[in-house]
């Protein structure tokens, strides 16, 4: 049947004169066909510029439309790829002409509209992603692939989201793609290669699609529903995918994978993909605070786009606004996620036909359901309609009389019948939805009535309605409930001002908090856990609130347990990372987030008084320590993917200073040195190979990155290498042979005392022990005493030019305090023969020595045991040099319990008490010091 023979209604012309300009473009049109032409060219300045351009070929091609439909898209299946951009854009004009005059006249009903969309968009993207893979393996860019492999695109697939997943692409809408790619058609060793080659397909891809030519466009182009869009690369593995899906995935996304299908590349693959996923988006069991969260969405995209208060037409959102097309949707997929794990009938993607299986299976009245699905066809066409106009990616009904007029034009309709109309339908919609959801009844008064603390009054908690964590409905609910015990306990405190101050600076930097409010409401004692620490550690109050998390393990029971010890964490650490092979950044990502939440551990513990500063140093040590043990092996496979296993036994990890000691803070960075043995070969085996020197140079590089470098989840240790052989003049990684010979023949009395404290931390058993060996026969060697000191004597003089004491609460720097005993302490470490690592056992030595008194050692430890419970404190309750007044009573109280002291005061006294006598006995010790 042609075109014309089913036309059932007619736009008319807004504007007459352009109308009939239009109609004198196009001749050969008569009857309904004239007027259609003269409505749409009238009414929609797009059109008509369309209709200027390709008037000829729309002559025949209304004589067969679904013939000239299909034509198109074989026309672009054919094209050569060097006019391929040019001939999408033309296919583009075509069609959005052809399917456009099509849904004025109801040619074709919505349904076929919004699948003619669609299919040309799934043509479009095939094409581009194809494309995109040809000019990588033309370029021989694409490991182990060839043109047998672009039919399938080497694996990447393209997954439609949204409407263009659903088959309802709007008129002019833009489309939503998520790309992965399958990683195990690639070798591990062309993984990276295989990956970078994808991502640059990719981004072809898009811009063939979105970038605007004198042609057009084809499609805007929105990759950002993908996993955490803002740190991940445009195609990812589906490995990684799935991966963040089970342990990240929002509610949000559940609902997104509801309408998801492959439409590009690699089908077969993105079916397995959406399988695997499926446990993700269709639940066995309800799972109430995702449920909530969704409905929660509802409300943060009317706070985000202002569409609170009533509808009133002018410039109302079709898409977002009340009782519009978005209510519709979203009611449906929310029910479709809530029973679509007992029911896979209710796994369908389409938004009227999940409608109408609700409806048959109960789960939404048939009345509901029917009024619901007519208003959604309505509120489809008003929408095309209204990008229709200027093909703009608008959802906004006209501001203006004269746009309405305009509006009504294109509907053949009498504009206020139009009004009339819509307002009639979005008030129907909103109600029903707002019966279901019923979110207004649940909002909680600003303030609570049963709460009777005086800090109710303060202006802090009027701010809190306005905060993240407290945009949802649900919990405002909870907290209501927990705010007066809150409230209560944070007035209880040395300085209750101070306390909901700490307390205000969690809660604002809370993303979300159903949650965690769910968790307190079960959990009250989780409260008093609360306040303790956001009282006292602006540190793990920040840690809290993006990590809400962790209290799960406070509830579980282990998170105050004993501490596992240096050999159990690194075994778990290292099979988590191990599960995670493959996939180097998040293995990165994992180990950061692991040695964060055991770190929050140690610092919770010692506010606590369940470890006192010197079980928490070595707590922080081990900790540290793990992480390098893990991490080493992790970094060292993914250099060698690239350059082959190390050369010869490896390289070892040598932690020096307090690392060495075993005893760190809470800001505590990591001095290192790298030693490796390459024995004879002087080459790495790999598909880039190396020479030794330059491998082992780039792998340390590779571990200080893994370290120290901002990620996702931040960084793990601050890394410090100035203690190597020629210090930072010297090379990163230093040959075994170089560093023997060096300490036995170059190294300065100071670098031997810095190698008491060192040790092994990561790497070669072998050579780890060959290192140790050295070291304990180089510093047991006989020396000068009497050289050793004046060096030593030397060196402090140095020192005390070079560093300004710091304050008076400073208990590093300075005379008698730490690293001033520390310094002493090292002598005695090289003069005795048995070389102890920590200063308790240096000390013993010295006195061992007749260098000092039984009294003097006894005074020197306990002033550099005060020195560090102040340390491990201050740096837990502050990043800034410690000031009293700046840290609160609540650290001050914190402070004063960790060094035995009535007050801060009385600390104060005693640190330069105890500092005193300490310089004093060091400078009897030690000789003059000579230049």
């Amino acid at each position: 049947m042609t075109f014309a023979a089913r036309i059932s209604r007619l736009p008319r012309p807004f504007d007459a004169e352009r109308g009939a300009e239009t109609l004198a473009r196009v001749p050969w049109a008569q009857g309904d066909v004239a007027r259609l032409l003269e409505g749409a060219g009238g009414s929609s300045p797009y059109l008509n510029g369309l209709i200027a351009r390709e008037g000829a070929w729309l002559e025949p091609a209304l004589d067969a439309p679904e013939t000239a439909f299909a034509d198109t898209l074989h026309a672009v299946s054919e094209a050569p790829e060097a006019g391929l951009a040019g001939a999408l854009r033309q296919a583009k004009r075509r069609l959005a002409l052809l399917i456009g005059l099509a849904d004025l006249a109801g040619v074709w009903p919505l349904e076929t509209v919004t699948l003619m969309l669609t299919r040309f968009a799934d043509c479009a993207v095939q094409r581009a992603v194809r494309a995109g893979i040809a000019h990588e393996i033309t370029r021989g860019k694409l490991p182990g692939a060839g043109p047998q492999d672009i039919p399938s695109a080497a694996g990447l697939v393209v997954l439609a989201m949204g409407k263009m997943g659903a088959f309802e692409l709007n008129y002019s809408s833009d489309i939503d793609l998520i790309c992965l790619f399958d990683e195990e058609r690639y070798a591990r060793t062309d993984y990276h290669e295989a990956r970078d080659s994808l991502i640059r397909a990719t981004r072809r891809m898009a811009a063939m699609l979105s970038d605007l030519t004198g042609d057009g466009y084809v499609f805007r182009t929105d990759l950002r529903l993908r996993p955490d869009p803002s740190v991940t690369p445009v195609c990812l593995s589906m490995d990684a995918a799935e991966r963040y899906y089970e342990s990240l995935g929002r509610a949000w996304e559940r609902a997104a994978y509801v309408k998801a299908r492959p439409c590009a590349g690699d089908l077969a693959a993105g079916a397995r993909f959406l399988q695997n996923l499926a446990p993700f988006v269709w639940r066995k069991h309800l799972d109430f605070a995702a449920i909530q969260d969704a409905h929660d969405m509802r409300l943060r995209i009317r706070d985000h786009r202002g569409l609170h208060g009533p509808i009133t037409l002018p410039g109302h959102n079709m898409k977002l606004g009340r009782g519009g097309i978005r209510e519709i949707e979203f009611f449906t997929q929310t029910r479709q996620i809530i029973a679509g794990g007992r029911d896979p009938d209710l796994r369908v993607r389409g938004t009227v036909e999940a409608l109408g299986i609700l409806a048959a299976k109960g789960w939404v009245p048939e009345q509901a359901a029917s009024v619901l699905a007519q208003h959604y066809a309505v509120f489809r066409e008003i929408e095309h309609r209204v990008q229709m106009v200027n093909d703009a990616q608008t959802h906004d009904l006209p501001k203006s009389p004269d746009g309405f007029e305009r509006l009504a034009a294109l509907t053949g309709q009498d504009t206020t019948a139009l009004k009339a109309d819509l307002t009639t339908r979005l008030q129907d919609v909103h109600d029903l939805i707002e019966s279901f959801f019923d979110p207004d009844a649940a909002r909680a008064p600003a303030r609570d009535d049963a709460c009777t603390s005086p800090l109710e009054d303060s202006d802090i908690p009027r701010r809190w309605p306005s905060y993240p964590a407290l945009r949802s409905e649900r919990a405002v609910q909870i907290f209501r409930r927990l705010r007066p015990q809150i409230l209560t306990q944070l007035s209880t405190a040395a300085r209750p001002d101070e306390a909901l101050a700490a307390f205000d600076g969690f809660l604002s930097g809370l993303p979300a908090g159903v949650q965690l409010f769910s968790l307190f409401d079960a959990n009250p004692q989780l409260i008093d856990l609360l306040i303790d620490i956001v009282s006292v550690s602006p540190d793990l109050s920040r840690y809290l609130s993006r990590n809400a998390a962790v209290f799960d393990a406070v509830i579980a029971g282990e998170f105050f347990g004993p501490w596992p010890g240096r050999a159990s964490l690194e075994e778990a650490l290292l099979d988590r990372l191990t599960r995670e092979d493959g996939d180097y950044e998040r293995q990165l990502d994992l180990a950061r987030r692991w040695v964060k939440e055991w770190h929050f551990r140690v610092g919770v513990h010692l506010l606590r008084g369940l470890m006192d500063a010197e079980e928490a140093g070595r707590a922080y040590a081990d900790l540290a320590v793990a992480a390098l043990g893990a991490l080493f092996p992790v970094v060292q496979a993914d250099f060698a993917r690239k350059h082959g296993p190390p050369p010869g036994r490896g390289a070892v990890v040598l932690g020096m200073g307090s690392l060495g000691a075993g005893r760190l803070h809470a800001r505590s960075d990591l001095d290192l040195i790298v030693i490796y043995d390459p024995l004879d070969q002087a080459f790495s085996d790999g598909p880039r190979p190396l020479a030794a020197t330059t491998y082992f140079a780039r792998l340390t590089k590779a571990l200080v990155t893994a370290v120290s470098a901002p990620m996702a989840e931040g960084k793990l240790y601050d890394v410090d290498m100035r203690l190597r052989p020629s210090g930072n003049q010297g090379p990163v990684a230093t040959a075994w042979r170089a560093f023997q010979d060096y300490q036995r023949r170059q190294a300065w009395t100071w670098e031997h005392m810095a190698l008491t404290r060192a040790r092994v931390v990561a790497g070669h058993e072998a050579l780890a022990a060959d290192v140790e060996a050295f070291r304990t026969d180089l510093l047991s060697a006989p020396r000068d005493r009497s050289a050793v000191l004046q060096d030593v004597a030397r060196m402090r003089a140095r020192i005390a030019s070079a560093k300004r004491p710091g304050n008076d609460w400073d208990p590093k720097v300075g005379p008698g305090r730490m690293q001033d005993i520390e310094l002493f302490s090292q002598a005695g470490a090289l003069l005795a023969p048995s070389v102890p690592a920590d200063v308790a056992g240096a000390l013993g030595a010295m006195q061992a020595e007749g260098l000092v008194t039984q009294a003097a050692s006894e005074d020197l430890r306990a002033a550099y045991d005060l020195a560090w419970r102040l340390q491990i404190g201050a740096r837990l309750v502050t990043e800034e040099a410690l000031e009293p007044g700046a840290v609160g009573a609540g650290g001050c109280a914190f402070l004063t319990r960790l060094t035995g002291v009535d007050d801060m005061a009385a600390l104060a006294d005693k640190i330069d008490r105890q500092a005193q006598r300490a310089a004093g006995i060091i400078k009897a010790a030690l000789p003059p010091a000579q230049e």
